[in-house]
Formats: structure tokens, sequence, C-alpha cells
């Protein structure tokens, strides 16, 4: 099918006698068109109409011009033709020809239902009813003196528009979301069927089965013209003087839309920007009726003013289609289609193809606003699946990127993690789920809820990946795996890590050299049945780990070990680059690393995640290990205030010795071995408490006759953060508090 021009500005290039245009239409010579132009405006100069006569001349002059031209495809539909020519006979003066179709006021199926049948109604219409192609602006055929067009023109028109139909309606159906179908509708009617078009949507529009709350409001979505305004000095000028929009109508009392001043930074036309539909007014009836109408039908002339404003001008005559958009439940808008004096007037059959390409376009948005929801619950979803903000837990900094496979597989099942431990240490987690899917992510939510419970307990890396797997099987037989799980203490400057079948870690130290580290690949979780193994691993200050998912290392254009090989020589390089005797900024590295991929390199989504290992020197931690007797919270008390002495601290000794007394106290009423009594400076002073009890302290209100339950209440006010942690041995109980000074640095 041949698809017409959606744009058409000025006149249009001189073809040969039979040529065709780019696109691949046919052309007339200009003869022709001249021709008739010339008959068109002097048709109805006379003071008795002779429409008979008129169309006879005319179409003498167009038989002429064709047989100097050669047989060619059809008459040119030249824009900006002085008046239409008159009906043909059988039509007097005093016709009127505005047959709008009634308002059909059931809430039904759309009016496209009804188009098969009127089409056959139109074509064995009269000669003087049938009009041209949507784009035609010109006369519509030789006249016959004694009757109507010939079959063969009106076959011919009516091919057009249904050509014309078929190319607005694949360009609309091109469009995947709102605008480009708003778009789509606009570049398809103009100038080929209107000379301008607005689209007005509902605010906001409704999503499946959502039923509005409240008043129902249109507001003006796009605008698109014919053509923009050369110069609007001498018109805002002319505004300016006392002309209002009214008077840029032409002397008939027509809307000419060449001298109408255009409004806002697109060119829009000038229109009420929302416009509320009231319960029982016209546009609501029209609007309830869903098919199309001329703007000079009843209900059209009272529903306009409201859609458009009581100040736009009207235009006059069937220069005006209001055609409801109807979608698959409910009315979401409307569109007005409009023609300037220069062109023939809409005709009844151009009812149908407003029908047409309101009802594409409809439907066209209601899958549009289904799919920006989806689109936002797949974005909801896997936001929610990951973590808001990363934790920066004492001595390490941490980094995190993730990126989806594509726009359309917005969810994955790739995610990552980093989980405070007791004794200042933090869990880092990676793990991949097999697909992009909802239940991929469902799935990934559920191990990663799992991890982090895994996590509290305190359990080896080697023991959480067993557990994990565990749980996948639970979940499903088909649910498999990848997990990278390391515990880093800053205190030992040591990590341990434990690998089910992920990519291995890459380690980028002080100096600039990357290595990969050696770490048993393991089993993907789900498989069940195998052994994880963990390996414990140096982690120098100033050094950083990189743990990532195989999207970023493997994709159609190169395996995994190519991939891992070329992220060691990326970090390489960026250190390089930084300075070898400081790390590169950790924010910056991320951006680096991704910025490796290329255009075929995103098969798989993305989860990376860095962390920088700053450590605690062995200078800033005290450790002791008290006997569960009578005399420890003594001898707590005189270890804090040793080693507060020695760090500058002493403001703090006499808060820190009541806590530390209170917390060592309840430590040795259930333990039954040693107790841990460690202090960490680095920028607050963190107590931590450790006994072989499983029991957790609870805070509860001591009534005035009970001689103890008050050790937690102080704790709680007037340390900072407190806490405590359930171990695979027992527990801790820790707390902080603020150092002098740390206020002003802050």
């Amino acid at each position: 099918m041949t698809e017409y021009p959606t744009s058409q500005e000025g006149p249009q290039p001189v073809a040969s006698a039979g040529g065709t245009d780019e696109a691949g239409h046919g052309k007339a010579p200009i003869a022709a068109t001249e021709a008739v132009r010339t008959h068109a405006a002097g048709a109805g100069t006379g003071p008795a109409a002779e429409p008979g006569a008129a169309a006879a001349a005319a179409a003498s002059d167009v038989r002429a011009a064709r047989s100097a031209a050669g047989p060619g495809p059809g008459l040119p539909r030249p824009r900006g033709a002085a008046s239409e020519v008159p009906a043909a006979a059988g039509s007097g003066p005093g016709q009127n020809h505005d047959n709008a179709r009634p308002r059909d006021t059931s809430d039904g199926p759309d009016a496209v239902d009804a188009h098969d049948a009127a089409r056959g109604g139109a074509a064995r219409a009269p000669a003087g009813a049938a009009s041209g192609a949507p784009g035609s602006q010109g006369v519509g055929g030789p006249a016959v003196p004694g009757g109507g067009a010939p079959d063969a023109t009106a076959a011919r028109r009516e091919g057009d528009r249904l050509r014309f139909v078929g190319a607005a309606t694949r360009r609309i159906a091109r469009g995947i979301d709102l605008d480009e179908i708003v778009l789509g509708l606009c570049r398809a009617t103009v100038p080929t069927f209107s000379d301008a078009i607005l689209v007005y949507l509902r605010d906001p529009l409704p999503v499946g089965d959502e039923r509005p709350v409240g008043p129902v409001v249109l507001r003006l979505r796009r605008t698109d013209r014919l053509r923009p305004i050369d110069d609007l000095t001498d018109i805002s000028s002319t505004i300016g003087a006392g002309m209002d929009l009214a008077g840029a109508a032409g002397a008939t009392g027509e809307l000419d839309f060449s001298q109408l001043p255009l409004v806002g930074p697109q060119g829009d036309l000038p229109a009420a920007e929302l416009c509320e539909i009231r319960p029982g007014g016209a546009l609501a009836e029209v609007l309830r009726g869903v098919r199309p109408v001329f703007a000079s039908s009843a209900g059209a002339r009272a529903a306009l003013p409201e859609l458009l404003g009581v100040d736009h001008p009207l235009p006059r005559g069937n220069r005006a289609v209001l055609a409801p958009l109807r979608g698959r439940r409910r009315v979401i808008g409307a569109a007005v289609f409009l023609r300037s004096p220069e062109r023939p007037a809409f005709e009844q059959n151009d009812l149908l193809v407003a029908a047409q390409l309101a009802t594409h376009t409809a439907l066209g948005i209601d899958k549009a606003v289904l799919y920006g929801r989806e689109a936002y619950i797949a974005d909801e979803l896997q936001r929610t699946m990951l973590p808001d903000s990363l934790p920066q837990p004492t001595g390490v900094r941490l980094a995190s990127r993730y990126l989806p496979a594509a726009e359309t597989a917005r969810v994955g099942g790739d995610w990552y993690d980093a989980i405070p431990l007791p004794g200042s240490r933090v869990a880092l987690v990676v793990g991949d789920v097999m697909g992009h899917s909802m239940t991929s992510a469902a799935i990934m939510g559920q191990l990663r809820t799992t991890a982090q419970t895994l996590a509290q307990l305190d359990l080896p890396p080697a023991e959480v990946l067993h557990h994990l797997d565990e749980q996948a099987q639970r979940l499903g037989s088909d649910r498999m795996a990848t997990c990278m799980y390391a515990v880093y203490d800053p205190v030992a400057h040591r990590i341990t890590i434990a690998n089910a079948g992920h990519p291995p870690p890459v380690l980028l130290h002080l100096g600039g050299r990357a290595e990969v580290l050696r770490v048993p690949p393991g089993a993907p979780i789900g498989v069940g049945g195998v052994d994880f193994e963990a390996v414990e691993l140096d982690a120098p200050a100033g050094a950083t780990l990189l743990l990532y998912t195989d999207g970023l290392v493997e994709s159609r254009l190169r395996d995994v070990w190519t991939g891992i090989e070329q992220l060691r020589e990326r970090l390489a390089t960026t250190a390089q680059l930084t300075g070898l005797d400081h790390p590169p900024p950790l924010e910056a590295l991320c951006d680096d690393v991704l910025d490796m991929l290329g255009p075929g390199d995103r098969d798989d989504d993305i989860a990376l995640l860095a962390a920088r290992f700053d450590g605690i020197a062995p200078s800033d931690v005290a450790y002791w290990f008290l006997d569960p007797e009578e005399t420890a919270p003594g001898r707590a008390r005189r270890f804090a205030r040793r080693a507060l002495t020695r760090w500058g601290l002493e403001d703090l000794s006499d808060s820190l010795e009541l806590l530390v007394s209170e917390v060592v106290t309840n430590a040795v009423r259930y333990a039954e071995r040693p107790v841990t009594l460690r202090l960490l400076r680095t920028d607050v002073l963190r107590c931590e408490v450790g006994d072989d009890s499983p029991q957790l302290p609870r805070q509860r209100r001591a009534r005035d006759t009970d001689e103890g339950g008050r050790g937690l209440f102080l704790v709680n006010r007037l340390a900072r953060r407190w806490g405590a942690t359930r171990l695979s041995s027992g527990k801790v109980v820790w707390f902080e508090l603020p150092l002098p000074g740390a206020g002003e640095r802050r």
C-alpha cells in the first residue's frame, strides 16, 4: 500500500509529465492543476449559480491537460485552492450537505464496528456526495453534464482513502509510548487529512480497570498545524491594537488558520489547556456517543466551546470534526480535526476516516498506559529488591551499581548487599538468579532476605551458602543461582570468601596491581548435595575488592574468562592514571568499569559492588578476656580507664565506666565461659561485650520496688547507639559514644 506524505510545506516541486514523486505517488502536470484552480475560482462568481456548466468547463480543461501530458494515475491534490468546486448536477444551491451521523448514546463498541457497512453505502453514493481522498484539496474529478462522476474516479478516491487510513494507522501503531502515539496521529493527519489537529487526553489517564475519582478533566496533550507563521510581529501588533482572536477569522466568518498567532514554544493553537467535563453537558454527551461528529451538528456546536474555550474561534460548516477517543473500556480523550477555508470541507466519508484514526489512537494509548504501568511496577520491584543505600561501616567504604539488561527487561535476578556484622565486620554479597523475569526477581528477593537473616546469625560464609542452597531447593527444583559471600574484618585486615559458581572477584592493590583472586568455584545454589569451601585472604589497607555478576564480563561477543581479563586490565589502567601512591576514587572507579562495555555487551543485567579496605589500626583497638566472676565489672572499668588515658579521651571516662560496668555485669550473670571486652576508636568510641549465652537482653521499665533492670535503661539514655546481636556461639552487646569535638569536625 502507498503511504501519503504527512508533512507539506509550501508549493510542491514541479514534476515532469507522467512522473512520480519520491514517495512513488503519481503526479499530473502543473497545467492540469492550474486549469482546475482557474475554473474553480470562477465557478461561483456569477449572479446565478451554474454548477453544471462550471464543472463541465473545469472537466474540459482537465481532460485537455491530461491528453497533453499523457495518461497518468490521477489529478494532483493542490493545497490552497481558491474555493470549492460546486456540487454536481442534482444538488441545488440551497441543499444542505451536513449529513452528520446521529449520535449513538449507547456506551457500546467503538465506531469502527460500523465502518465496513458504511463504506459499502459510500461507494453507492451519488457523485456529488463523493469526496476526494483525505488529502484532497482540489476538485473531486471531471464532472459529466448529465449525471455524476465516472465510477472509475469514485473507485480511485475510495482506494486513496483506504490507502491513507492504512498508512496512518501503521504510523500510529509504530509508537510504543504515549507521546509517540499522539505524535504519530498528528503527523499522519496534518496536512494529508486536516490543516490542524488538537489532541486532548484525560488527566490523569486511567489504567486498566481503575475507576476515576473526582471530576473528569481533559488536558491538551499536543497540537499540530499545517505551517507556521513566518512573521508574528504584524499580527502581534494587530492584536495589541484591539484585534481579538475571533478577528483572525476571514470576512465570511470562517476561521483562517494562516492568520492565527501561535502560542507556546511548539506552535500550539490557541486553545484551552484544561477542560473539566461537566456531567450532562454537551461535551459529555458527544463523548458518550463515541462517533465523530461535524462541528456544524447541534451537539458539537455546544461541545467545542466547552472543550476549546469560549474565546476560541470556531470554523463554520463542516470544517471541523470532533472525534472522541475511546479505549477498551471508556473514553480517554478527544481529537479535533480542522480545515481552513482554502480547502474543501469535510464530507460524510471523512467521518469514517476520523473514526478509524481515533479508534487506533485510543487503543494504542490504552496499551501504552498499560505498558507504562508494567514498566513502573518492574522498576519499583527491582528497586525494592535492592538496597536503597549502602551502610558505611567502620574501616571500609562501599559503592555499587546496577544496570538492567535492556529497557524491555527491566527486572532480573542480580543483586548485591552489604550487611554490618558484630565486631565492626561487614558481609559483602553478590548473587545472580537465572532469568530476567518477575519470577527471577521474586526468587532473588527471597534469597537476599535469607542471606541477611543468616548473616545476622554470624555464620561462616560456607555455612551461609549451604543454607542458601537448601532454601533454593525448597523454592523449587529449577531455582538456580550463583552467589559470592565474603566477610571482611577491618581489625584483622583479613577477608573470608566462599563461592557458589560465581565469577571470581578482582582485587586492586594500592600500587596499581590488579589480580583475580583464586577462590574455589563451587556449585551453583540450588544444585543440592554439594559442599562449599571458604578461603581466607589478606585484605591490605588501601586495596579495593570488586564483586560483580557475569553480565559485566560475559556476552555473545566474548567468553567469561576473556571478560575477566579485560576487567583486570581495565582496573590496572585506571590505577595507573590516578597514581600509584593513592587509590582511585571509588565512585569514579565503578563508572570507569562500566564504560568498558561495548554496544553488544549488554546481554545480561549487571550488579557491581566495590569495597575499599581502610581497616582499623592496631593502636586503635583494645581487647581483654574477663572470667565470669564478681570481680569482672571492676576489672573492666580499670581496663577501660587505661585505654581512654592512652588515647587522650579522659572526658569519656565517667560515661564509659558506668556503661561498661552495667553491660559486663549482665554478661557475667549468664555466662559460663570467659567474657570478651573490646574497645574500638574510630570516628566514634565503640564498646563490645561478648558472652556465650544466646539470650538477648531486652530493655524494660523497672518498677520503683525493683532492685535491678535499670542497666539497659542507662545504656539507652547515655549511648548514641546500642544493640545486641546473636552469634553462633553466643551474643554480643555493643554501644557507641561520640568522641569529644566530633560535632565540630562534622
